[in-house]
């Protein structure tokens, strides 16, 4: 029963469209009609600007938070791993956006938070260093999963590791698009890096 309460709401929550929200409540834009379509928050930076991206950032990051942190606020018998995972799925696959939403990141990272903090911030330095490096935001993305997924093994947590893994797949998934357009020399770079 804990799993089927936690998982609706992980997922529901993992379904805000921050992106699309902000998108039409402060700047009268359908995110989905601009840029890439995706209701990311790279797609949020470019089309709608920093501010805005710095939001939506943050409100994808913390919904993955609050999925994984849920069931150990209530001590209740769910594995927060598996309720944020669903969050994730939310995010991408969102029910109050057609199920298109991103390309699960963002709220990864924020699943990752509510478990390890420590390991979150190796990613945030990873993803940090690697946008300044390449100014590939999708190639920074990867890469930060890959770190992420090493990085975990010293933690000695088998359940995290195998998320990790998981995720960082599904994000390769996600951005495979993104990836022929970086072998044709055709993925856009961010400019404020």
């Amino acid at each position: 029963m804990d799993y089927i309460i936690f998982g609706i709401t992980a997922y529901l929550l993992g379904s805000i469209p921050f992106a699309l929200i902000i998108g039409k409540l402060g700047y009268k834009i359908d995110i989905r009609e601009h840029g890439s379509g995706n209701l990311g928050a790279t797609n949020a930076f470019r089309v709608l600007g920093i501010k805005a991206g710095s939001i939506v950032i943050l409100g994808d990051i913390l919904k993955g938070t609050a999925a994984a942190v849920l069931p150990q606020l209530f001590h209740a018998d769910a594995y927060p791993l598996i309720i944020g995972i669903i969050a994730v799925l939310g995010h991408t696959y969102p029910i109050f956006a057609k199920f298109k939403g991103g390309k699960a990141v963002a709220t990864s990272g924020g699943m990752i938070l509510g478990i390890n903090p420590i390991l979150f911030i190796i990613m945030i330095a990873t993803f940090l260093l690697s946008l300044y490096l390449s100014k590939y935001v999708s190639l920074s993305s990867m890469i930060t999963g890959v770190v992420a997924f090493f990085a975990s093994l010293f933690f000695q947590n088998t359940g995290l590791t195998v998320v990790i893994l998981i995720l960082t797949a599904f994000v390769a998934y996600r951005h495979w698009a993104n990836i022929k357009r970086i072998i044709n020399g055709t993925e856009p770079k961010i400019t404020w890096m």
